[in-house]
């Protein structure tokens, strides 16, 4: 029988900073999960993954440095490498985007659009530092919004109205290299036609979506750029760090890390079989119509994987002889919050994976993020859940089920595997169970729903402990002890089953279990089935967990406690000058999202004076249901603005938390629509 053959990549991470726990529950932990479950069935899979090196994020982290971009991602890959190394991730490669052998990869793709004459070349005016030498990419330039007056906003969009503008409407533009302000210089730059592909990529994701079931997530967010409709997007920009444009007459310019990155893909693996000495060898699953590829990305990526990355694919296709494959799926996860916030490095908020690991052993991570992850909706890593996790449940149900049967065995039977003698229903229900659970898991698992397969795995270790309990060997062996062998006899099984089962979550517990029975993993197509017989020699028992102490928790947790002392230099106002402020109550009557923006809502509101629409820059912290007839606080005097060509007829109070999330304040619902607000 051939075995199936399965690529699967993780999301590059950026090599601009450390790992942290909600990377980990993104784009890593579950494919991890996913490559080893299929290992152990023997499949013939290819893990990838590799650093993203290039962008104008990296320039920025060298630049507040004052080191080379190249010294920033020679740290960041070596340290994130040591930390997935530490977390047990088993990439078959882990690459650079940096290495030659991508910068080529990259280069032919580019080349290869332009002699199917598919690039479009475009001239545009781009913000130039005269003092720097140097074209301003948009996180570069900061100025004051045309729209709200907002004082940091970037070149061609405000953060904090949403407003989407031309950059020569930005005010007072200055440049966050030599503080001077920038001139707007003609530059041209390479499109690729992503809207000629649009009706082929609808069709691709909605045939993947029938016949693979693709997550619903993806699913909406893929409807909304289609939705929107594709446009032409830049595959090259004014850059002196990244891949370079191969052709005459494109000094100072890059390929756009978009394009870039995702080839790093085919590159790593090409870079795999090459040290392998099989220099085609990568053809085998990228080109190779019988191989399964599977995208594991977080939900910040998912456009670059099911819109970007698939039309480069098949542009590639359309003019060259050896044709790439689509991705079968792309289970792409929600965001793992840091006890009820974002993560954020600037704030401190949040820990970091080698951090964590100095701390705590890998398996009991990974048992805690697999069995919360942020599979259709953003979940939270809490502290004492943690423990919880470790506690209760690996230490108290599946490291005490282990250790009692090895004590047993050791103390009763000679550290042997007791004969199995007649079977009473209790043992025929437990073996049954046995094998109905790694089919059971294993379906999860192929369906991406690991969360669900880790919750049976330790249902299976609950159902062992209950066994042990209810057939009392404690008093069989001195009543019966072929009886009280029969259950050590099962028991040992059950933990073989456990060890196989475990294996893709917590492989070093797993591995301690098969050293405890003096075995190997005899893969997952045997899992369930009565392999160790009479009289077969078990090895020395070991603690499978130690338990997570109150006081290292506290202390982890008492490091959250920091408040931050923010000082006030805001100018001060006069009462007189206050009190022309009107602010009123008012009921939200009607909320939707308003197209081509991500941060905009458009409100009807009922207020003094009746009904009126307000243009909200909440879309990122509230949808619009959530807002429905909540009662607010709203600025009523405000002068009628017009944000993305509506018109907005006041403004909303919010507070800002230390995470940047926004809070409206709300009312008690009893107040009447049009109250003063004193």
């Amino acid at each position: 029988m051939q075995r199936e053959k399965i690529l699967v990549t993780s999301a590059l991470p950026y090599a601009n900073g450390p790992i942290h726990l909600g990377h980990l529950s993104g784009a890593y932990l579950p494919a991890d999960i996913f490559v080893r479950y299929h290992r152990s069935k023997g499949s013939d899979i290819l893990y990838v993954c590799g650093s993203d090196e290039h962008g104008v994020p990296i320039t920025i982290s060298a630049d507040k440095e004052g080191v080379s971009p190249k010294e920033i991602i020679d740290r960041y890959h070596e340290a994130n490498k040591k930390a997935f190394e530490k977390f047990d991730m088993s990439f078959d490669v882990y690459s650079r985007t940096s290495r030659p052998i991508h910068h080529e990869t990259a280069q032919t793709f580019f080349k290869s659009y332009l002699e199917q004459k598919l690039l479009i070349e475009k001239k545009s005016f781009q913000f130039y530092d005269d003092k720097a030498q140097m074209f301003l990419p948009d996180r570069y330039v900061e100025g004051t919004c045309p729209k709200c007056g907002f004082e940091e906003a970037r070149s061609d969009e405000c953060e904090n109205c949403g407003s989407l503008y031309d950059p020569s409407e930005l005010i007072k533009p200055r440049s966050k290299i030599s503080g001077e302000e920038p001139l707007l210089k003609e530059t041209s730059h390479w499109y690729f036609p992503l809207g000629k592909f649009q009706d082929r990529l609808e069709k691709y994701v909605n045939e993947s979506n029938e016949k693979y079931k693709w997550k619903d997530n993806v699913i909406q967010y893929c409807r909304g750029w289609f939705r929107d409709g594709l446009k032409d997007r830049a595959v090259t920009r004014d850059l002196d760090w990244g891949v370079k444009v191969p052709i005459n007459g494109a000094d100072g310019k890059v390929l756009y890390v978009w394009f870039e990155a995702v080839l790093g893909y085919i590159s790593a693996t090409k870079e795999f079989f090459k040290a392998k000495g099989n220099e085609d060898g990568w053809k085998d699953f990228w080109q190779d119509t019988s191989t399964r590829y599977i995208a594991f990305i977080g939900k910040d990526n998912t456009v670059f994987h099911t819109i970007i990355f698939p039309a480069m694919l098949m542009a590639w296709n359309d003019g060259n002889k050896e044709k790439y494959l689509l991705p079968e799926n792309v289970p792409a996860n929600e965001f793992l919050n840091f006890e009820g916030k974002k993560f954020s490095k600037s704030r401190g908020w949040g820990i970091d994976v080698s951090d964590f690991l100095e701390l705590f052993p890998a398996d009991s991570l990974r048992y805690t993020l697999a069995s919360n992850l942020p599979e259709n909706k953003d979940t939270d890593f809490h502290w004492k859940e943690f423990q919880a996790k470790n506690n209760s449940e690996l230490a108290d149900i599946l490291g005490n089920f282990v250790n009692r049967t090895f004590v047993f065995a050791r103390k009763h039977f000679g550290n042997k595997v007791p004969a199995l003698g007649e079977l009473q229903k209790i043992d025929s229900e437990m073996i049954d169970m046995i094998k109905e659970y790694p089919v059971k898991i294993g379906s999860l698992i192929e369906n991406y729903k690991i969360k669900d397969a880790v919750l049976e795995m330790m249902n299976l270790a609950r159902a062992a402990n209950k066994y042990f309990n209810d057939t009392e060997p404690w008093v069989t062996i001195k009543s019966n002890k072929d009886k009280c062998g029969t259950t050590i006899n099962v028991c040992v099984q059950i933990i073989s089953t456990l060890a196989e089962v475990f294996g893709p979550v917590i492989p070093d517990a797993s591995g301690k279990m098969f050293r405890m029975l003096n075995t190997n993993s005899a893969g997952w197509v045997n899992c369930g089935t009565i392999r160790l017989f009479e009289g077969h020699e078990l090895g020395t028992p070991e603690i499978l967990f130690s338990k997570v102490d109150d006081e290292i928790i506290s202390e982890q947790i008492n490091k959250l406690g920091v408040v931050e002392q923010v000082s006030y230099n805001e100018p001060m106002i006069s009462y007189e000058e206050f009190s022309k402020i009107d602010l009123r109550t008012a009921v939200v009557l009607e909320a939707e999202k308003i197209k081509k923006s991500k941060k905009l809502l458009k409100l009807k509101v009922k207020t003094a004076g009746g009904e009126r629409q307000i243009i909200a820059g909440i879309a990122e912290h509230y949808s619009p249901d959530e807002l429905l007839n909540k009662s607010i606080v709203i600025v009523a005097n405000l002068k009628p603005a017009k944000l993305m060509g509506l018109e907005s007829q006041g403004m909303i109070l919010a507070v800002e938390n230390k995470d940047g999330e926004l809070k409206i304040l709300q009312t008690d619902d009893k107040i009447v629509p049009g109250a003063k607000v004193r």
